[in-house]
């Protein structure tokens, strides 16, 4: 049987790999390859246990942005490194019907054809809709593949499938049916731009430089009136009263009398009431109530009229008045104003600051809008939500969103659910013509059920975020029972923005724990913003937008993945650049060339490494990886997915390529087998390490290593080994690297060609002679060194560049005279860093935060860090002041 695990062989097959790595064919063959070999499936009756995540369902509408590519590809990493580590993974995938997005897209096209949705009636509307879904529905899906997400395409979902459907139809009965859904009469939000009611969490308010008008109501009979300042003029046309604080003092002589409602010629009350600002304008305020949502409350507690004089397409109706009716609002508002000072009513006019409600899908200036419209009753489901998070049931992480959910759920309202659209799931509630009866049923009914009449279906829609809500266990089979929500609901983790919060993850909270009784996931992992090198949001205006698809044909996926998991730090949106992505591309390319010499160098054999006769550099790379395998574990398990592709990419790039290799070259050529088994077991185990983050290029190389099995995704994630754990040899090892680093430094700054050979001392006497005189030769190949002494002190001789290699001093003897000035600068320059380095440390290690949240471990690394930091300038003072002596 075929396993991921490797298997070994009497003779093996050397496969090389090409001399540069090409991403565009090795992506599009091993994404094809999961997909037939169907590695993302789930089994329901697998025992493993389970890992389970929805995705969150792009717009159909939608193209991949780079705000998907990071959504999408941090759970990736997750799943991937689940399913290696052993567990029956399930990442359900799906799109959203986005009533708004997709109205905007196919009444765009119907006007560049001179119609309109009323025009073409809802019938072919919905036919021109669904024929557009299934021509272009598909895009964001295939481009989801291309990134590499290991999601599992057979129970795919799309929020208005059949079943998806049914489950939305029987929410809407169910609470109907409880009395947690009904209808009212109500002022909603409504875009006069889309065409449709919109709720709270849906306007964008934005600070707009206005005016404040103030308008003189007179009092009939006499020369006195009121004055109230206003910063929507055209709405007065609409008032059915002027209200004032029962306690000021300035209009206790007006309580009760009417006002001349200037251009209408209509009598309105005065009346008092205590929510009106003494210290607003004047302290008289106009009282529209079915274009303001304070006036409307203020005019069902004082019984006023309501009087719509603007309807939903923000044209004035005929109620305005005859000079008025048809005008755009706010070409009214400037008519309304030039009358008001025509006829001496305008007062005066400010500057005014103020937030204005817009749309958050088209940007439009809302409207205020009285009409019968469906509700959820929310402050019962909302209840149940918030202590789900309150007993820490629910986690977001960074757990500073908490506070978020917290702030908005407290002050949650009821959900205006209805939408004047066509496209989304029609509201199952039926009128009869005769008696005006309502139904809400599952299925339309023949007739009316109280006297038998003809019955009409509702004509709005629900709000998109109604279906959505119920996607962590409908997206399963709910209303059944079936076997997938058995297994895998509720699911572990949420990986989403931090805009919708409000819109999504609060709904689904509610509707999990109403209808599943059980939370929708345990943990919600909230992104970043992806925004440029500037931290400005990408948009077109501003000229700044990384379209990932271009950037996946320059540099491959897995650079951008790569990319997006090291900037991915958790509470911080991400400043991307287009140079990040061409230097991960470059770690591609280090790990492909590695991966080359690698196999180029394997034994024809398989030989099992023999832990008890390994050499240094084997016993210090195999002690360094099980610490990497410990670090990842820890990072991914915090979603600390920066640390986890810094830790990884360091070992890769700076101990695996620049260290072990170039320390083991004389061994291979030695033919030393154990050193060909550790070089081939280390590499495969970093492709395995490093497959969630950038699948394709480990999947190829892992390919050609010789007794693979199927795939890589279907290996064991390695396991930490504690007896790999060497802290001679990690100690060994990085004093010779800090020797030969500190030489090539010495010898860079001084243009020292690596032809002219230096002799090499090292203080520090018998100790350090013990150490590194077993490993001369390979300092002597990698520094460029001729011959090494090893003194107790370095001599004041004037051919001696000093420097110091962690904190031992070393000295390159060179045949030509020392330039003093040019010396004195490089040592100025190097205690100049160490002295940087120990002030940032001193700081952190001063910082109670970072004591009471950094594991001991962490905090321990940094004092012996600062401590050597610390001898290290004192011994490059001390060089420094032999300089300046001679």
């Amino acid at each position: 049987m075929i396993t991921g695990e490797r298997v070994e062989t009497a003779m093996r097959e050397k496969k090389l790999l090409d001399k540069a790595y090409d991403p565009g064919p090795v992506e599009a063959r091993w994404s094809k390859f999961w997909l037939d070999e169907k590695l993302f499936v789930a089994d329901v009756k697998s025992e493993k246990p389970k890992f389970s995540m929805v995705l969150p369902p792009p717009n159909v509408t939608g193209v991949l942005h780079m705000g998907h590519a990071l959504c999408f590809t941090l759970p990736d990493i997750i799943v991937r490194w689940k399913k290696m580590q052993g567990y029956n993974t399930m990442w359900l995938p799906g799109t959203d019907h986005a009533s708004i997005a997709v109205h905007n897209v196919i009444e765009q096209s119907l006007a560049e054809k001179g119609l309109s949705r009323e025009k073409v009636g809802r019938e072919e509307f919905l036919r021109i809709a669904w024929e557009w879904k299934n021509k272009y529905g598909g895009v964001i899906t295939e481009q989801l593949k291309r990134l590499g997400c290991s999601l599992d395409w057979s129970r795919q979902r799309f929020t208005m499938d059949e079943g998806f459907s049914r489950a939305v139809k029987y929410v809407f009965v169910s609470l109907y049916r409880e009395g947690l859904i009904y209808r009212d009469y109500y002022l909603v939000n409504r875009c006069p731009r889309c065409q449709t009611v919109l709720s709270d969490i849906e306007i964008e308010h934005k600070e707009v430089q206005g005016k404040l008008w103030y308008i003189k109501y007179p009092i009939p009979g006499t020369d006195d009136g009121i004055v109230v300042a206003t910063t929507r003029p055209e709405t007065m046309l609409g008032d059915t009263a002027v209200a004032v604080h029962p306690d000021d003092e300035r209009y206790t002589k007006y309580h009760g009398q009417k006002v001349l409602l200037p251009l209408q010629n209509r009598l309105i009350p005065v009346i008092t009431d205590e929510r009106v600002e003494k210290d607003f304008g004047t302290g008289a305020v106009k009282v529209t109530p079915a274009h303001d949502p304070v006036d409307f409350d203020l005019g069902k507690k004082h019984n006023l009229e309501q009087i719509i004089v603007i309807d939903g397409s923000g044209k004035m109706t005929e109620a305005a008045g005859e000079e008025f009716k048809g005008l755009d609002r706010f070409a009214c508002r400037e008519k309304v104003v030039e009358k008001l000072k025509e006829l001496g009513y305008l007062v005066k006019v400010e500057d005014y600051t103020h937030a204005v409600g817009h749309c958050y899908r088209c940007k439009t200036v809302i409207e205020p809008y009285l009409s019968w419209q469906w509700f959820v009753k929310i402050e019962p489901l909302a209840k149940e939500a918030i202590k789900a998070v309150e007993d820490k049931k629910i986690v977001f992480i960074p757990e500073n969103w908490t506070k978020t959910y917290f702030e908005w759920m407290y002050k949650i309202h009821d959900w205006c659910i209805s939408r004047q659209l066509w496209w989304g799931h029609r509201i199952p509630a039926y009128y009869c013509q005769n008696c005006g009866h309502i139904m809400v049923e599952m299925d339309e009914p023949k007739a009316c059920e109280k006297c038998g009449g003809q019955v009409v279906q509702d004509e709005d829609v629900l709000d998109t975020w109604f279906s959505s809500a119920l996607w962590p266990f409908a997206t399963m089979g709910w209303p059944d029972e079936t076997e997938d929500l058995k297994v895998f609901y509720p699911t572990d983790l949420l990986a989403t923005g931090f805009d919708i919060i409000f819109f999504w993850v609060a709904r689904m909270i509610m509707m999990g724990l109403k209808f599943m009784k059980d939370i929708p996931f345990r943990e919600v992992f909230i992104n970043g913003l992806v925004r440029d090198m500037k931290k400005r949001k990408m948009s077109k205006s501003e000229g700044n937008i990384i379209d990932p698809l271009e950037m996946i044909e320059k540099y491959g996926t897995d650079a951008l993945r790569f990319t997006l998991a090291s900037l991915a730090v958790p509470g911080m949106d991400i400043a991307l650049s287009e140079e990040r992505m061409a230097g991960y591309r470059a770690f591609a390319n280090k790990i492909w060339n590695a991966s080359r010499f690698v196999l180029m160098n394997l034994s024809e054999e398989p030989v099992k490494v023999d832990q008890k006769s390994l050499t240094l550099p084997n016993r210090w790379i195999r002690s360094r990886l099980t610490k990497v395998i410990q670090q990842l574990n820890a990072s991914l398990k915090d979603y600390k997915f920066y640390e986890a592709a810094e830790t990884i990419y360091h070992f890769i790039w700076h101990e695996f390529c620049d260290w072990y290799i170039e320390f083991i070259k004389p061994e291979l050529r030695q033919g030393n087998k154990n050193t060909q088994a550790v070089m081939e077991d280390t590499l495969e185990k970093i492709l395995r390490l490093l497959h969630p983050f950038m699948p394709f290029i480990t999947e190829e190389i892992w390919h050609h290593l010789p007794e693979t099995g199927k795939s890589l995704l279907n290996t064991n994630w390695p396991e930490p080994q504690p007896d790999w754990l060497d802290e001679e040899a990690e100690s060994t090892m990085k004093f010779l690297q800090e020797v030969i680093s500190e030489v090539r430094t010495i010898r860079a700054e001084n243009r020292l060609p690596v032809k002219e050979k230096v002799n090499l001392w090292i203080a520090g006497g018998e100790k350090n002679r013990k150490v590194a005189e077993p490993y001369e030769a390979a300092i002597q190949l990698l520094a460029g060194v001729e011959k090494i002494e090893y003194v107790d002190e370095l001599p004041a001789e004037k051919k001696l560049l000093k420097g110091v290699a962690g904190t031992t001093e070393i000295g390159l003897l060179i045949t030509k005279s020392i330039d003093l000035r040019q010396e004195k600068e490089r040592l100025e320059k190097e205690l100049s860093k160490v002295e940087e380095d120990i002030n940032k440390l001193e700081i952190r290690l001063n910082n109670p935060d970072f004591l009471k949240k950094a594991p001991q471990p962490v905090v321990n690394e940094h004092q012996q860090r600062l401590a050597e930091l610390k001898l290290k300038k004192d011994k490059l003072e001390k060089s420094l002041a032999d300089l300046r002596q001679e």
